[in-house]
Formats: structure tokens, C-alpha cells, sequence
């Protein structure tokens, strides 16, 4: 039993170790997307290598775990989870790095600061950081009480993300010229409402794990 106790303590801090790499990752995606710092941004992409070697190590450690130990009630809610984590935390830094490769290839006129202050990019990004952020205080002090705080923060980033196609578009209506940039631009928002989605989902499955109950498809989230 103690050898269990110390395989899963090992995966608990494998999966925290994960989740701590990827809220670096998106903040710094938005330090390279406001600062335009290429650098920044190919750090992103070389320290997406570390994000995929955990998902593949987490996954096979856990599947060790079910085989060896057959775990039952929250142990193996537990293990379960965290293989849905590293997927999900792997999900969100393939975006991190999409943004960061969006920084280095934008050869677009940029678009102007009043424009993109209108769009609440930056507020986007700070939202689903603390939703990362606040998912993994969850997980780590094993309190849902938080979940509701943090999936109403998803509806915050979609309504930005809505209200963002009509501030393009009529955008784009007076300003032909730069189309493919205000598409691109519409692609990058687009990924930080996805990155929104995986940190509700981290946030349901959190629940699942601790408190036995399944959110998803309850009509809990939009």
C-alpha cells in the first residue's frame, strides 16, 4: 500500500510540474504578443518539446499505476484525471505556441494600439491565466469550491471573443487593406477562447476527481 501511496504522490507532482510549465508558457505568450518579442516567442516554441515529453511520460506512468495497483474510488478518479489533464495542458500549449508562432510570421502592418486596446486582447490573456492559475490551486489544495468562480471566467473570455468579430468586421469594412491581417488577427483570438474551453475543461474534470461529479454536458457551462 505504501509503494502505491508514493506512485501516486510521484504522478500528482509529475502533473504539477506540467501544469506550472504551461502557465509559463501562456504568460509568456502574452509578454511576446504585446511586447512583439520574437525571442520571447521562439523560447515558446523551443519549450514546447518539454510540454510533450511530460504528456507521454504522465500518460504511461498512469497507465503503469491502473495496471499495477488496480486503484479504485478517488485513486483511480484520480489517475484517470490526470491523464485528461496532461492532454488538455498539452492542448493548451500547442495554442501557446500557435500565438507564438503568430508573433514571429505576422509580417502584416500592424494593427493600430486603439484598435487592439478595443479588442481586449490583453485582457483575454490575463483572464485565461488566471483561469490556468486558479485550476491548478484547485487541483493542488484539492478545493472545488472555487469551479464555479472559474468556469463563469470562460463566459467572460467568449464574450470578448464575440464581441471581437463585430469589432473586426466593421473594422475591416472601413479598412480593406488589411484583411489578411485582421483574419489572422481573428485566428489569434480564436485561440485564446479555445485556451479558455481546456482550462474549464481542467476545471470539470478537477471536480470529477474530488468530488465524484461529472460537469460536463450538465449545462453548467455555456
Amino acid at each position: 500500500m505504501k509503494h502505491s501511496e508514493n506512485e501516486m504522490q510521484s504522478l500528482k507532482e509529475e502533473i504539477s510540474q506540467m501544469w506550472k510549465l504551461v502557465i509559463s508558457q501562456l504568460e509568456k505568450a502574452k509578454q511576446s504578443y504585446l511586447n512583439n518579442d520574437i525571442e520571447v516567442a521562439r523560447e515558446i516554441i523551443s519549450r514546447e518539446k518539454r510540454v510533450d515529453a511530460y504528456e507521454l511520460k504522465i500518460d504511461s506512468d498512469c497507465e503503469n499505476f491502473i495496471a499495477l495497483f488496480s486503484p479504485v474510488a478517488v485513486d483511480l478518479r484520480l489517475a484517470l484525471s490526470i491523464i485528461k489533464f496532461s492532454i488538455t495542458l498539452e492542448r493548451i500549449a500547442d495554442f501557446t505556441k500557435g500565438i507564438a508562432c503568430h508573433v514571429i510570421e505576422d509580417d502584416c502592418e500592424k494593427l493600430g494600439a486603439s484598435l487592439i486596446e478595443e479588442l481586449q486582447i490583453e485582457k483575454m490573456f490575463d483572464t485565461v491565466i488566471s483561469m490556468l492559475s486558479d485550476g491548478f490551486v484547485a487541483f493542488e489544495s484539492e478545493n472545488t469550491k472555487i469551479s464555479g468562480k472559474i468556469l463563469a471566467k470562460d463566459a467572460e473570455v467568449d464574450d470578448i471573443y464575440r464581441k471581437s468579430i463585430k469589432i473586426l468586421s466593421a473594422y475591416l469594412q472601413e479598412n480593406s487593406a488589411h484583411i489578411p491581417c485582421g483574419l489572422r488577427t481573428l485566428l489569434f483570438i480564436r485561440k485564446l477562447e479555445r485556451i479558455g474551453d481546456h482550462c474549464s475543461n481542467l476545471v470539470e474534470e478537477i471536480v470529477f476527481y474530488v468530488d465524484a461529479k461529472v460537469l460536463k454536458h450538465s449545462g453548467k457551462k455555456k
